[in-house]
């Protein structure tokens, strides 16, 4: 047997988990719904207490396999309840489609986004220069507003109407090349 290989088991081993599948499957299903998993989760659990089944030797010599059956699927019901906090799932985004979808990155979206940026670019330098200033601080040096009063010498509401006035230059540049 190789490192990382399940372990072989005999052909009747193999049989019994076919056979308590068979008949087990849905019961199982229901004691992983009623211990509150979702239909995925169950329906992954079901199918990790087979996986467990089918890895054991011996299986077919056992007195109450049912039981045994019942036992391994409370230990992967255990499991399943402790991996959300060991994967800390409460800070998990699901998919969402809208969000994190891929853009369309055709040769035409690239063309117009270096167009933009060309736009953008020109519309900074047409910016009287303490604006320009404050906004490449707030914005690409991601430094605080009081924080560009202090070194430039202004005011925190001096900060905020030079950022606005460049925002709004930068807008009506980036129209007017549509």
């Amino acid at each position: 047997m190789t490192a990382g290989s399940a372990p072989r088991t005999d052909a009747a081993d193999q049989t019994l988990v076919a056979s308590l599948s068979v008949e087990f499957r849905s019961a199982l299903r229901r004691y992983f719904l009623r211990r509150r998993l979702s239909e995925s989760d169950a329906e992954d659990a079901v199918q990790e207490v087979f996986v467990r089944l089918s890895r054991r030797r011996g299986l077919a010599e056992m007195e109450n396999v049912a039981g045994y059956l019942f036992e391994t699927a409370a230990s992967v019901a255990i499991d399943h309840q402790r991996r959300p906090s060991q994967r800390h799932a409460w800070t998990h985004q699901s998919y969402d489609e809208a969000i994190h979808a891929v853009g369309d990155y055709g040769p035409d979206r690239v063309l117009e986004g270096r167009e933009d940026l060309k736009r953008v670019l020109a519309g900074l330098l047409e910016l009287p220069e303490r604006t320009r200033q404050v906004f490449v601080l707030a914005r690409l040096e991601r430094m605080r507003h009081a924080e560009i009063g202090r070194r430039i010498g202004i005011s925190v509401s001096a900060v905020e109407k030079h950022i606005i006035k460049a925002h709004a230059h930068l807008a009506l540049r980036l129209e007017m090349g549509r």
